[in-house]
């Protein structure tokens, strides 16, 4: 799959979590946004959906588990909504395999409209009654993009901050702004059908 990703997170500008090194609040809380532009799980095209990832991480992202929970496009139909929880909960291998390495509770899987917005510097997603976050790069002196080489999901990615950042759901409750974002273009590409492996490393390594 083929397509846009950007994160928020409730560090500090920027982020120490992606470094190995402890959150700058003690503990994490990030939602992360998948949007693809071309994608597919066996015969089944993924193109055009997006899917979301909220993580909440009680100190250092690499030596502790994750709780989260995925939001899943409620446009996708049956099909597709089964091949993307394949693939986010880790049992299709690849990226996603390394990721979900790191879950510890998987708190839900919910289908809902979700809204993923690209302008420019600016990123924005929005979960129908969940979830609201928007930012924008956090630029150099002369307009140059910040950016961070390799990146937790992607190989290079740009420094940003979010302008809102708002979540409700299973418990939680975020609202964070001027803190950690990062964006970029992303690609993945898993195993074979059939060939995927229960081996998996940190994503974050």
């Amino acid at each position: 799959m083929k397509g846009e990703y950007f994160e928020a997170c409730n560090c500090d500008v920027a982020c120490p979590c992606i470094f190995g090194s402890d959150p700058t609040r003690g503990q994490c809380t990030a939602v992360v946004a998948w949007h693809i532009d071309q994608g597919s799980f066996g015969s089944h095209s993924l193109d055009g959906l997006n899917f979301v990832i909220a993580v909440y991480c009680a100190g250092n992202m690499e030596t502790n588990p994750w709780e989260v929970a995925i939001y899943l496009d409620a446009r996708a139909t049956e099909p597709q909504r089964k091949a993307l929880e394949t693939i986010l909960t880790g049992k299709a291998g690849g990226r996603f395999g390394d990721i979900a390495s790191a879950f510890g509770t998987v708190r839900g899987i919910r289908s809902l409209p979700i809204e993923f917005q690209v302008s420019g510097k600016k990123r924005s997603i929005k979960i129908q009654a969940v979830a609201d976050v928007r930012v924008q790069a956090f630029t150099a002196r002369g307009g140059d993009d910040r950016k961070i080489s390799p990146g937790p999901f992607s190989p290079e990615i740009v420094v940003a901050k979010s302008e809102k950042f708002t979540l409700d759901d299973h418990g939680w409750k975020w609202d964070f702004s001027e803190k950690t974002s990062f964006y970029s273009p992303f690609s993945y590409e898993g195993p074979p059908l059939g060939t995927q492996t229960t081996e998996a490393h940190h994503p974050l390594l």
